[in-house]
């Protein structure tokens, strides 16, 4: 793209994917003089009116000079970007500086800046000004600009709601007929909130027009039976789809014909179709697909699944045409499934889509699947078919979607879907790599407030990522990644078997309100086995009640009912072995027997989970996971009418996905409060025939472990319902922090290397960190010994010397420390000692510190992952956190519960807190540090790292006796920026 020769260089960071509100995406990037015609061919599209309320008056055309002028900018003064839908300019926006008196102004000093929109009316109400409102607003922010005003005609309510609805801090006047509204343009918490909560429904809308489209076309069906698209066309055929089906090969006869024995509308190019088409599934080879996404793309195609091979999981090249496949798609406004995928499915009773290849659809039920490995996703399902198949059933699924290669939709839009969905209770997903964790992180911890997500994932020690996945480099060890995770509410579990597990408790039963594990059956080692496998998770197992080994249906129904109704006891673990009469193997009929008399028990007692673990009896596991025998119209376990889980309601073959309106204001459609979820009903979920369905396991630890993981979300969720607070203090500088810190990374950044992280000098960081309250002891070099003795002058005795030599730093095993040295003949002796047998003064680098009171020594760190982001971590300084890896993790910013919480995490956390007789820290001193330290990154991103080791813990107060501090520029996008899709 040409760079005009009198600007700025060409800001390429400033390019962006976007979702829109209807679930479509667009192309934002800055206006260049290339797009002369693009802009003259967009202003001949908007109506009279529209440019009416752009410019106050007719403006019938663009000016040669007009044109010239919106597409010249310098990057900096003047900034116009504009949104693209298939190549072809939809919006515009524009920011001109200003000075205090409304005219053209350049430099830092001014930093208002006037702002204006210009939609196409075909693309009025899909959200696209609010898109761009949001990237303009972080592209001012970067060149310095601090508050826009706009001047708006009255009856341009749209354009002022587009405004009024950002969140920013604004102020309104009229004047002369004229709407002036005025805005800061720091992001404020409602500005995020809306931000966000505009991406939540934008993807949402986007999965959902992939999973319940109105008519799906096979492009790269075979002729003959057998191969992949033919394969793909069969499954949906078989599944049911209530949609319409093409077949499309570019060998079929021209005009239309019918592919037999499928009996399915085909024709040779998808241009051919005479209907709408909503979601294209590709089969066909790499080199073909770049024209069947611009076929796709012209004949307005929705959405794609990307079945073909040969992308980024074949090399560097493959990488790049995947990225090419990517952008094509995208700027024809279509979202991605694949390259590689294996596919996607959605059991609603409105739509029953298997575009996938498996040949079987899975039985309707409550569990979300995500998978980015085609093998794992067919493991799943076949998995969850085993352990209890039909609609309704346990095992059932809501949807399931396979990614392949990631290249655009992914776990974090399953996410976004799965939040409101009304037709999945529980989220599992399996992951080999992240790409956005930040984003993972906040979407998960929202979702796991409503309900339950699962996540066991790949490739956790390799250190590399699989073939085809581009993600962030990351610094952080998985034990990390999975202490995160715990922090936001996501269970993770370390097998596909235990993935199962968990999802099929959590789906079926309540949520149990404690610990406490009533364990009852006719197998005393069973129940002995369970019993210990409890007490190694934590839980609480009340002594096994142990039943006759013959014991009757009635006797298990009754100590069922019995366990239920008991008020010290949170769930109830049934072992179960076979019975033997008169030589004999039990009866099938009594197993099925057993069965309902616990399901019976379960329904009518009070809602608490209940599990089985049976030896060899499998018929028992299938008769309390099935559904009963009574069964409703539509079996599907799903709720009942048309549309649900948003399926198709409309009779033009588009369905949902194509035709529904948006709402007026994307600010009156909010998600519902997380803490919601708190009050709704914690009963056994009934199966159609009424009886709750009751997970069964062969292992006792499978189950127990299923039941723990449960135990410890439904503690996290009760304790999110109440979230913990960020603590205000009043003696925190926050604006001369940052001051400091725009003054250091000029002084210490070069141009060459603008975004290079700094380390600070000593006295520096100390100053950084008491802005924040934070106070490091002082540590007076000493080159020579009578410059140690004047420093433990200036300190007071007793004071301690010791190296800060790298090598030595922190190794008071290697000698390199002297405590408690009373006088300057001892101070004298020890600097001979660690000189003579150390190295040369100027290698060991010696301070001289004061003494100060005895405690733990620990240490507090916080840092900047490229992909976890900012992370605070604490442990016991020394061989517990460097050998052990006894170290806790949180994300920032942490909240006052969030710290209490992670000193207390670490396997080592009993020193603090009086082992053994010694005297208890002062633990609210050591909160409150780390509160102090996550403010000041929080604040400041160009905090990269901050090190403060060793903190002494005493039982009264706290000493900070070193510190380092990074710093570095921040990357031009975060979590906070604008929304965009990612690009791997």
């Amino acid at each position: 793209m040409e760079t005009p020769s009198d600007a700025a260089a060409y800001p390429a960071h400033w390019e962006a994917d976007v979702v829109l509100r209807d679930g479509g995406t667009a192309r934002i990037r800055p206006i260049t003089p290339d797009d002369a015609e693009h802009l003259t061919s967009f202003y001949e599209q908007v109506s009279d009116e529209s440019k009416y309320y752009r410019f106050f008056a007719p403006y019938p055309r663009l000016s040669d000079r007009d044109v010239h002028r919106f597409t010249h900018h310098d990057y900096v003064d003047r900034v116009g970007l504009a949104a693209f839908v298939g190549g072809e300019m939809i919006a515009t926006v524009r920011y001109d500086r200003i000075n205090a008196d409304g005219r053209p102004a350049t430099g830092p000093d001014a930093d208002q800046a006037e702002v204006a929109f210009l939609v196409q009316d075909a693309h009025q109400g899909r959200g696209v000004a609010s898109a761009l409102m949001e990237h303009i607003a972080a592209v001012a922010r970067e060149r310095g600009i601090r508050r826009f005003a706009a001047e708006v005609l009255p009856a341009n309510t749209k354009m002022i709601k587009v405004f009024t609805d950002a969140g920013y801090t604004q102020k309104r006047t009229f004047e002369d007929g004229v709407v002036r509204l005025e805005f800061d343009l720091e992001p404020t918490e409602q500005s995020v909130a809306v931000m966000r909560g505009r991406e939540h429904r934008a993807e949402a809308r986007s999965v959902q027009r992939l999973l319940a489209p109105g008519s799906v076309a096979v492009i790269g069906t075979g002729r003959a039976p057998g191969g992949v698209g033919r394969s793909a066309l069969r499954n949906i055929l078989d599944s049911g789809f209530t949609g319409h089906t093409y077949a499309v090969n570019h060998a079929f006869p021209e005009g239309g014909s019918t592919l037999d024995p499928e009996g399915v509308p085909a024709y040779r190019s998808l241009r051919d179709i005479p209907g709408p088409v909503d979601l294209a599934v590709v089969a066909v080879p790499a080199a073909h697909v770049p024209d069947v996404v611009q076929d796709c793309g012209e004949h307005g195609v929705q959405g794609l699944v990307i079945l073909t091979s040969g992308y980024a999981e074949a090399g560097p090249e493959g990488r790049e045409k995947q990225r090419a496949l990517l952008r094509q798609a995208r700027s024809y406004g279509m979202r991605l499934v694949g390259p590689n995928a294996f596919g996607l499915i959605n059991t609603a009773a409105g739509v029953r889509l298997n575009a996938s290849l498996s040949p079987r659809l899975p039985g309707a039920g409550r569990i979300g699947l995500f998978t980015q490995s085609g093998a794992i996703g067919i493991g799943l399902l076949s998995a969850l078919q085993e352990r209890g198949s039909g609609d309704g059933a346990i095992a059932g699924v809501s949807t399931f979607v396979s990614a392949g290669n990631r290249a655009d939709v992914s776990g974090n839009d399953l996410l976004q879907y799965w939040y409101e969905d009304p037709a999945t209770d529980v989220a599992l997903l399996y992951l080999e790599s992240i790409g956005n964790p930040r984003k993972f992180t906040r979407l998960a911890r929202r979702t796991a407030a409503a309900k339950p997500v699962v996540v066991v994932k790949g490739a956790r020690h390799s250190g590399t990522v699989p073939l085809g996945h581009a993600v962030p480099a990351t610094r952080v060890p998985d034990s990390t990644v999975s202490a995160l995770m715990r922090q936001a509410g996501v269970i993770r579990v370390g097998t596909v078997t235990e993935l199962i597990d968990a999802g099929l408790l959590l789906a079926s039963q309540p949520l149990p309100a404690g610990p406490r594990v009533a364990i009852l059956g006719n197998s005393e080692a069973l129940a002995l086995l369970a019993y210990d496998a409890c007490l190694t998770e934590g839980l609480r197992p009340q002594h096994p009640h142990v039943l006759p080994f013959a014991a009757t249906t009635a006797q298990f129904r009754a100590a069922l009912a019995d366990a239920l109704a008991g008020d010290r006891i949170d769930a109830v673990l049934i072992t179960a072995i076979p019975w033997v009469a008169e030589g004999s193997s039990a009866d099938p009929e009594e197993i099925a027997a057993l069965a309902t008399a616990l399901r019976e028990a379960a329904a009518e007692g009070p809602a608490k989970p209940v599990t089985v673990v049976h030896l060899a009896m499998e018929e028992l596991a299938g008769a309390l996971s099935c559904t009963a025998d009574s069964r409703t119209t539509d079996e599907t376990g799903a709720p009942d009418g048309p549309g649900a889980q948003g399926g198709p309601e409309a009779s033009d073959g588009r369905g949902a996905a194509g035709d529904t309106a948006a709402p007026e204001s994307e600010s009156d459609r909010q998600a519902p409060a997380p803490e919601a979820a708190e009050n709704a009903p914690e009963a056994p979920r009934a199966s159609p025939g009424g009886l709750p369905r009751i997970p069964a396991y062969p292992a006792a630890e499978r189950a127990v472990r299923a039941l723990a993981e449960a135990v410890r979300y439904a503690t996290w969720r009760r304790e999110a319902a109440a979230p913990g607070r960020v603590p205000e203090y009043d003696d925190i500088q926050e604006a001369a922090a940052g001051a400091d810190i725009e003054r250091l990374l000029d002084e210490l950044t070069t141009d060459a290397e603008p975004h290079r992280s700094v380390a600070l000098p000593a006295d520096e960081a100390a100053a950084l960190l008491g802005r924040y309250g934070i106070r490091v002891r002082a540590a007076l070099p000493a080159p020579d010994a009578d410059a140690a003795v004047r420093a433990a002058e200036a300190l007071g005795y007793p004071v301690a010397l010791k190296t800060t030599a790298p090598h030595l730093r922190h190794r008071a095993d290697l000698g390199g420390v002297r405590l408690d040295l009373p006088g300057e003949r001892a101070l004298r002796r020890a600097y001979q000692e660690l000189t003579d047998f150390l190295g040369k003064p100027e290698e060991l680098r010696l301070v001289v510190q004061a003494m100060v009171p005895r405690g733990v020594d620990t240490l507090v760190r916080a840092s900047i992952d490229p992909a976890a982001g900012a992370v605070l971590s604490f442990g016991l300084a020394g061989a517990p956190s460097q050998l052990l890896g006894d170290t806790a993790h949180r994300l920032i910013p942490a909240t006052d519960r969030d710290v209490a919480e992670q000193i207390r995490s670490i396997r080592s956390a009993p020193l603090l807190f009086g082992w053994r007789g010694s005297q208890p820290v002062d633990s609210a001193a050591l909160e409150e540090l780390l509160l102090r330290l996550s403010r000041l990154v929080d604040d400041h991103p160009e905090v990269v790292g901050i090190d403060l080791e060793p903190v002494v813990v005493a039982p009264h107060g706290l000493s900070v006796l070193g510190a380092s501090v990074r710093l570095a520029r921040p990357p031009a996008t975060t979590d906070l920026g604008p929304r965009r899709l990612p690009v791997y």
